[in-house]
């Protein structure tokens, strides 16, 4: 299955997720063809769920938060993050956010 929810620009990467929040703890549900379904350890309440997936997915690529910013979707559940970093391939991205 072609991974639309990964890709490759000149200052990093463009991941698209689609969240749930309110979960008992913060994951990765699956991958469908354009999204990582990721469940969030927050409500979706004044901000604390997009805060939550900023730091999950900072940590998840051990970066800094300031590294990774949403740039479509703050009040959706479907949301496009950029993420700068360098160094890394597609691949070595994917396996980062493989399900485990």
């Amino acid at each position: 299955m072609k991974k639309n929810w990964l890709s490759q620009t000149s200052s990093g990467f463009k991941l698209a997720v689609q969240i749930s929040p309110n979960g008992k703890k913060s994951e990765i549900l699956s991958a469908t063809e354009d999204a990582l379904r990721i469940r969030l350890q927050a409500p979706p309440v004044d901000g604390k769920a997009n805060e939550a997936l900023i730091r999950f997915i900072a940590d998840k690529c051990d970066l800094p938060k300031s590294s990774v910013q949403i740039t479509h979707g703050f009040t959706s559940r479907k949301k496009l993050l950029e993420i700068r970093i360098s160094g890394l391939t597609l691949p070595e991205m994917e396996k980062i956010f493989s399900i485990s």
